[in-house]
């Protein structure tokens, strides 16, 4: 069993530092790994949500598992994980993708952690939510949902930004075009696995470059800017988690051309995981309100103020159970 780790040293492709894993949450069988889960989750819920992105092009989902390749500094182990039993995952490398570092799978354990969120306790927010008016439904109905994340900051914010003003289904459309001209994949059994682009990749691209997908002449600019912003190092994830502080760390994205409020919160929630992260003006959050309250017209901003001042600290996972009505 194996708990803390040093990671190598990461080149261009992402990098997660696994040293919080709580000692005896995961154990190291060498091709498969398992992580131990809290009694709030359930998995057959977090692949009831992940099921429903039918155009997503980083992961596969067959026989209630998932497969996905895992960029981990200069290897790229392919990872297929299923639920063990109800109290841990089942983390086990395909084909000869097994990493021969212990590192090196620490650091996949930390990814699959991190993607699951399993390190947050949800009793506080399902002690909340089972006395909220727009709540209680949503956490009986998905019960062990998990704020399921994006890790790599890159990805997080061009899916912010892909996802600006468009409907869900293009911005999938969008992601797959952008992935499968300027990602890299690896192949096992005939089926390829695709990585999401490096910031290097875009920031040396030109707008037509991106236009030819579709991109917008605005969206083109801002992955750009994104991206070379993170290649010359005045962006990155841990100068964001530094702050310390919800509210600096939104003001840090939303002074970057391209990331309003909305693509902030939503990268706070999603990546950062602050808990206070709350995309108050998302059009699927009134969506979702609308249909639990069953009215006619949406919320007014200041409607959703009110109904959700109890949320404290809690606003990433209130939107997100909220969103699942919905998505």
């Amino acid at each position: 069993m194996t708990s803390n780790a040093i990671y190598p040293e990461r080149d261009d492709s992402f990098f997660i530092d696994a040293s919080g894993l709580p000692q005896g949450s995961w154990e190291d069988n060498g091709q498969q790994l398992k992580l131990f889960v809290p009694k709030e989750f359930s998995f057959s819920e977090n692949m009831k949500y992940l099921s429903n992105a039918s155009n997503e092009c980083l992961f596969h989902i067959e026989d209630d598992r998932i497969r996905k390749a895992v960029p981990i500094g200069r290897e790229t182990p392919i990872i297929e994980i299923s639920a063990e039993d109800d109290n841990a995952l089942a983390v086990r490398f395909l084909g000869h993708t097994t990493p021969a570092c212990q590192r090196v799978r620490a650091a996949v354990a930390c990814y699959v952690s991190e993607w699951f969120d399993l390190e947050t306790d949800l009793r506080p927010f399902y002690e909340l939510a089972s006395k909220d008016v727009l709540l209680h439904r949503a956490v009986s109905e998905f019960y062990g949902l998990r704020n399921v994340g994006i890790p790599d900051l890159f990805e997080a914010l061009c899916w912010g930004i892909i996802g600006q003003q468009i409907n869900l289904a293009f911005a999938y459309t969008l992601k797959r075009r952008l992935v499968e001209n300027f990602g890299r994949s690896v192949e096992l059994d005939g089926k390829q696995y695709w990585l999401f682009p490096e910031p290097h990749d875009i920031a040396a691209l030109s707008f037509s470059d991106l236009s030819a997908l579709q991109m917008t002449t605005k969206k083109s600019e801002y992955l750009i800017g994104v991206a070379r912003s993170i290649t010359e190092g005045t962006l990155s994830k841990e100068q964001l988690m530094a702050t310390g502080d919800y509210k600096k760390a939104e003001k840090m994205l939303v002074n970057i051309r391209g990331i309003g409020p909305w693509t902030a919160n939503y990268v706070l929630m999603r990546c950062l995981r602050f808990p206070s992260a709350f995309p108050i003006d998302d059009v699927g959050l009134h969506n979702a309100i609308k249909h639990v309250m069953g009215t006619e017209k949406k919320p007014a901003r200041e409607e959703i103020l009110k109904l959700s001042s109890s949320w404290t600290s809690w606003e990433s996972y209130a939107t997100f159970y909220l969103w699942r009505f919905l998505y």
